[in-house]
C-alpha cells in the first residue's frame, strides 16, 4: 500500500506544481502609467505644421488681386479699386513672410495671363505685384510711412515709364511724345494766364511731366498706406500707426 501510493506522488504532472513562473499578481496585469502616456501619444498625433494653410491662404489672395484687377479693367470704377492693387500680395507678405508673396505675384500674373493674355499680366506685375511684395516686406519690419511711401514712389514711377515703353511697342506709337504734348498745351495755358507770351522749352516740359507722374505715385502711395491701415488692422496684421499729423487729421474728422 505504502509503495502504490508512493507511485501516485511521484506521477502527478509537473504542471500542477507551483513554481514562481506562475505566480501572477494584479500589479503585473494591469498597465503601468508609462504604457498609457506611450499609447495616448501615439493615438493622436498632432500636425504642426502650417504649410497647408500657407498655400491655402497664399492662392486665395492672389485670386482675390488677380480678380481686383479684372473687375476694375471691365468694370472701372474710378481710382476705387485701384488702391487694392498691390494690398492682398502685401497681406500675404504679412502673413507668411517673402516666399508666399514672390508666389502670390506670380501666381496672380499667370491667372491674369490665362483670362487676359500676357501683356495685361506684365502690365499688373509691373509695378503692383512689385509693389505689394515691397509694402509688404516694409510694413512686416515696421518701417515708417515716409520709408515706404519714398520707395514705394520709386517703384510706381518706374512702373510707369516702363508701362509707357512697352505699350508704346505694342501700339506702334510714341505715347511719350503724346503725354509731352498735353503737358505742353497745359504749360503753355498757365503761362497765359500768368501773362507770360513765352514759349515753353522742351526740357521744361518733360522735368514738369516728371514731376507730376512723381506726385501722382505720393498721392497713390499715401492713400493706399491709409486704406491698408484702416483694413488690414481689423484682419488682424496691422501696418505701422501714421504719423501724428495725419492721427489728428482723422481723430479730428471723425469727431
Amino acid at each position: 500500500m505504502s509503495d502504490s501510493s508512493e507511485d501516485r506522488h511521484s506521477e502527478r504532472p509537473p504542471d500542477s506544481q507551483p513554481g514562481p513562473t506562475q505566480s501572477a499578481s494584479p500589479e503585473s496585469s494591469s498597465p503601468r502609467p508609462a504604457d498609457l502616456h506611450t499609447s495616448t501619444a501615439l493615438a493622436e498625433p498632432q500636425v504642426t505644421s502650417a504649410a497647408p494653410l500657407a498655400m491655402v491662404e497664399t492662392a486665395f489672395l492672389a485670386s482675390t488681386a488677380s480678380l481686383i484687377w479684372l473687375v476694375n479693367y471691365y468694370f472701372p470704377m474710378g481710382p476705387l479699386l485701384r488702391i487694392f492693387f498691390p494690398v492682398p500680395i502685401a497681406l500675404t507678405y504679412l502673413r507668411w513672410g517673402h516666399r508666399a508673396a514672390w508666389m502670390s505675384a506670380l501666381v496672380s500674373g499667370l491667372l491674369l495671363s490665362v483670362l487676359m493674355g500676357p501683356t495685361r499680366s506684365i502690365l499688373f506685375l509691373m509695378p503692383f505685384g512689385l509693389l505689394g511684395v515691397q509694402l509688404g516686406a516694409l510694413w512686416r519690419r515696421r518701417a515708417n510711412w515716409f520709408v515706404s511711401i519714398s520707395i514705394g514712389t520709386i517703384i510706381g514711377t518706374f512702373g510707369f515709364f516702363f508701362r509707357i515703353w512697352l505699350v508704346s511697342i505694342l501700339l506702334g506709337d510714341d505715347l511719350w511724345a503724346y503725354i509731352t504734348t498735353q503737358i505742353t498745351e497745359l504749360v503753355e495755358w498757365g503761362f497765359v494766364k500768368l501773362g507770360l507770351l513765352i514759349q515753353p522749352e522742351l526740357a521744361l516740359v518733360q522735368a514738369i511731366a516728371a514731376i507730376m507722374i512723381v506726385i501722382n505715385n505720393i498721392v497713390y502711395l499715401f492713400v493706399v498706406h491709409l486704406a491698408a491701415w484702416l483694413l488690414l488692422e481689423r484682419l488682424g496684421n496691422p501696418i505701422p500707426a501714421p504719423p501724428k499729423w495725419v492721427q489728428v487729421i482723422l481723430d479730428y474728422e471723425a469727431d
